[in-house]
């Protein structure tokens, strides 16, 4: 059984279809790539499985259970995680009290006890902090850890934002243009950092991504949108040579981080 799926979903805003028979499924340690030109409903298709959006019409269903329509909190405690084109960071804390707000979801205290400080949410308290630490040890942000969130370099930042989503304790993280920003020496980077991050966290991975070079670096699977609808789907080597694919990203001026080069 696969560990996600969703069934033939679409998105239609004020007569727009902005996905169309969506379908996509993701077996536990996947590491699959979604691409396509500006405005091909890449997003819309991660804010449909976040919550953030509700289908117009299909189904999700996370390891058996229609999740479809669940509110995005709902979605997150059953362990589905994501970041941001935009990094989402709350800049003036620091580093670690970024992830530490991350945790709050995964408490047992109630917001009484944490008020009244009852011994249930001290020791919650302390096993967060110490939870926090062992994030940031993993992702190489220790020495940062009392530096306010907003003074760190770019990639810093974007590895943080993965920390935090990483705190929800998820099975799948969704990565929207993990790459944005970055110079090619951050990419290759944040190529080794995805990649030992699945394996350290036994996590599936979904990521939406301009940089060809990263998608056909690490991706395993690859699906292809083009204005809301699936135009192909397989392995690296398939979508480079695949004409429907090479059509789609014509006139696109230079895919983000040199990638019409690795398409054409």
């Amino acid at each position: 059984m696969a560990l996600f799926s969703a069934e033939h979903l679409s998105m239609v805003f004020g007569g727009l279809m902005a996905v169309s028979d969506f379908s996509l499924e993701l077996k536990e340690g996947d590491l699959l790539g979604l691409i396509g030109p500006n405005g091909a409903g890449k997003t819309t298709v991660f804010n449909l499985i976040s919550g953030n959006l509700k289908p117009t019409g299909g189904k999700l269903v996370l390891q058996g259970e229609d999740i479809t329509g669940f509110r995005p909190n709902a979605i997150t405690r059953r362990g589905i995680a994501r970041t941001f084109q935009n990094i989402r960071l709350f800049q003036d804390l620091h580093v670690i009290e970024n992830v530490m707000i991350s945790y709050h979801g995964r408490l047992r205290s109630s917001f009484l006890g944490a008020v009244l400080r009852t011994p249930l949410y001290r020791r919650e308290e302390k096993e967060m902090v110490e939870g926090a630490m062992t994030l940031l040890r993993k992702v190489h942000l220790e020495d940062q850890a009392r530096l306010q969130a907003g003074g760190l370099p770019y990639g810093q930042q974007r590895r943080l934002e993965i920390a935090r989503a990483l705190a929800t304790n998820p099975k799948i993280l969704l990565l929207d243009e993990p790459a944005a920003g970055m110079n090619p020496q951050e990419t290759r980077e944040l190529m080794d950092f995805i990649l030992n991050v699945k394996e350290d966290f036994g996590l599936t991975v979904l990521l939406i991504e301009h940089d060809m070079r990263l998608v056909m670096g690490i991706c395993e699977w690859i699906k292809v949108l083009d204005y809301g609808v699936t135009i192909a789907e397989g392995t690296p080597q398939e979508i480079q040579d695949n004409p429907r694919v090479i059509t789609a990203y014509l006139g696109e001026e230079g895919l983000e981080g040199g990638g019409g080069e690795d398409i054409a």
